[in-house]
């Protein structure tokens, strides 16, 4: 796939005539990065492909909306995360977990997931990770995972680059907290 500029992708995404062809790059250029975003926050590869394929359903059927102010990745991002959110919460409800325990309940399925094969550390990571607050979580995963800039993650959640840097590094020290116990 030849790369893109956005500009051009957003005239094309605009006229009916092209969108459907400029969709089908849209999807091609950002599966990947959005799947890894997604998969470090639900941890089932099943999980992640199904939240991946309703985040591209979402942007399709909202294209109209779309005005180009933000980049088509920040939307589709803004997209995914709210998708997970909502995954996550009916996911809660269902198997009558309280918040609390969230962390468990996703850990033994990332744990039983065929498609997950880390080791011990690993595990011990995610569960850091799975700790943090809701919030702190998605920051770390995007900063640190994605190497997203602040101001992608600021635009994308609505939240000032300072109050990010800020849970960015309460998430680091809770992480570095949690791995370091019991040493």
């Amino acid at each position: 796939m030849k790369p893109f500029s956005e500009e051009e992708i957003v005239a094309k995404l605009r006229d009916p005539d092209t969108r459907r062809e400029a969709f089908t790059q849209v999807v091609e250029a950002y599966s990947e990065k959005l799947y890894r975003l997604i998969r470090k926050m639900v941890l089932s590869h099943d999980d992640a492909n199904d939240i991946l394929q309703n985040t591209f359903l979402k942007a399709w059927s909202n294209l109209e909306h779309f005005r180009g102010e933000a980049k088509i990745f920040t939307w589709m991002c803004k997209i995914a995360i709210n998708e997970n959110i909502t995954f996550l919460n009916r996911q809660r409800a269902i198997n009558h977990i309280s918040i609390d325990d969230a962390d468990v309940f996703m850990l033994e399925r990332l744990t039983g997931d065929e498609y997950f094969d880390g080791d011990a550390l690993q595990i011990k990571l995610e569960e850091a990770i799975l700790n943090l607050p809701e919030k702190q979580r998605i920051v770390f995963l995007m900063k640190y995972h994605e190497e997203m800039k602040y101001d992608d993650m600021s635009e994308i959640l609505g939240t000032s680059v300072g109050a990010l840097k800020a849970s960015y590094h309460h998430a680091v020290k809770k992480i570095e907290t949690f791995l370091t116990k019991d040493v």
